[in-house]
């Protein structure tokens, strides 16, 4: 038994994927490392603010991706087998689920938006900078998931440049955007953060124009018409709910987990808000390449799934896990030599620079874990056909282990900011252990489609 595959196949699926994923990804990102690095540079205050009211964007992509990936696993076992048109009534509902998703967070954010921003902080200065960006910010919610659905649908057919190019255009949009707007550069007025969220809102509309027109007159394999979105398939919806339920609530838990982690640093103090908006930006940037990976190993074992070679599915299993963990040491070592040059464009209070500093060095032990247990679930553990798995997990590891354990690091036993953040982030080292035990079990391998 060999520990690396000798499939070529696998290999040029697997990079095909991953490293236009990896460029779509750090450009997405880039647009959030943009903002945070303008808006930084303009106000500490600002900065906080739009940090807040980013908490609640992501926890809408949690969902949005989680109804995302539900698609990419149920759609990709019947692209496995050369089969479009349950494709497309997948996608008729998923889009349905995501734009509910969309109405009930534009809904709230707009008839309750101190409400809301005060489960995150409870600085008046954040909140009113927050309701600024919060008032502009909440009409992309709508357009952000109709893009992203379609985009997903799109990854389960292999095809995934349209959305690196797509990254490219908006994250050019937005920095210009940006440095007119902030800062009022070519003759216009000085917006700040309402600014940045005027950048962000037209990047979006961008996005889904440009997406539309692919999928209407360049992609030639799925070839999708607004005919097929006017009638749902009943047995695929039920299917799709099946599948897709344990990944959405795996994805909201998640995006909820994030939301309380910042609510716990941000009852600390505005030093805590700041320092973590900044390292966890760093981090994320670097994270992409383990999102990416699963991404990929998700539509590529999804895929051999649906095709049923047992042999394939566990050479390919093996592989991927040697991959996570080289992607693991890189990304530590990235993130340890990147922190200090990139500090240098902020304008902090001596306090929160060098918070930051703490913060990263304990995220440069932990993403090794991440860089693990994540495509490892969340890829071929998920993408294998074995969607509540991940639910289970992340609901014992997540809710009954380290968020009771960070809550009372924080407000009972009172330990410093990174002591606490420590314990925000302890659950991506001992996931990895469930990760190891579950995937070479390969109970995970399941047949979903009709």
């Amino acid at each position: 038994m060999t520990t690396l595959t000798r499939d070529k196949t696998f290999y040029k699926s697997f990079l095909s994927l991953i490293w236009v994923l990896i460029l779509q990804n750090l450009v997405t990102f880039g647009v959030n490392l943009a903002d945070n690095i303008m808006l930084g540079g303009y106000s500490q205050t600002a900065l906080a603010g739009a940090a807040t009211v980013n908490q609640i964007q992501f926890f809408l992509q949690q969902l949005i991706f989680g109804v995302g990936e539900g698609l990419v696993v149920l759609s990709s076992q019947y692209w496995g087998q050369k089969r479009l048109r349950p494709i497309k009534s997948l996608t008729s509902t998923a889009l349905l689920f995501g734009l509910i998703f969309g109405l009930i967070l534009t809904f709230l954010v707009s008839f309750f938006p101190e409400e809301v921003l005060s489960l995150f902080t409870n600085d008046s200065a954040i909140i009113q900078e927050g309701r600024n960006y919060l008032h502009i910010l909440r009409y992309t919610y709508l357009i952000f998931a109709v893009t992203n659905i379609l985009l997903s649908t799109l990854r389960s057919v292999e095809t995934v440049k349209i959305a690196f190019y797509l990254s490219m255009v908006t994250l050019v949009t937005n920095i210009t955007l940006n440095y007119i707007l902030i800062y009022g550069n070519f003759g216009a007025s000085p917006l700040g953060i309402r600014g940045a969220a005027t950048g962000t809102l037209i990047a979006r509309i961008l996005e889904l124009i440009i997406v539309v027109y692919y999928l209407r007159f360049k992609d030639r394999k799925l070839q999708l018409r607004l005919s097929d979105f006017t009638s749902l398939d009943k047995r695929l919806t039920l299917d799709f709910i099946k599948v897709s339920l344990p990944v959405v609530m795996t994805y909201g838990l998640w995006g909820l987990a994030v939301a309380t982690q910042n609510a716990i640093l941000g009852h600390l103090d505005s030093n805590a808000i700041a320092a973590n908006s900044v390292a966890s930006t760093f981090f994320q940037v670097l994270k992409v390449v383990s999102i990416s990976a699963a991404s990929a190993t998700s539509v590529v074992i999804a895929k051999a799934v649906g095709g049923g070679n047992l042999k394939k599915i566990k050479e390919y299993t093996r592989t991927l896990q040697v991959i996570f963990l080289v992607i693991g040491i890189f990304t530590s070592i990235a993130l340890f030599f990147i922190r200090t040059p990139l500090l240098t464009f902020y304008t902090l209070t001596p306090e929160a620079l060098a918070m930051t500093h703490q913060f990263i060095l304990v995220l440069c032990v932990t993403c090794i874990g991440t860089a693990y247990q994540m495509p490892v679930l969340a890829g071929i553990v998920r993408g294998g056909g074995d969607t509540k798995f991940t639910l289970y997990n992340d609901l014992i590891c997540i809710w009954v282990i380290m968020i009771p354990l960070s809550f009372l690091a924080a407000f009972y036993w009172k330990l410093s900011p990174v002591i606490v953040v420590a314990f925000l982030n302890s659950d991506q080292i001992f996931k990895c252990l469930v990760a190891v035990i579950k995937v070479n079990s390969y109970t995970w391998i399941k047949h979903l489609t009709r």
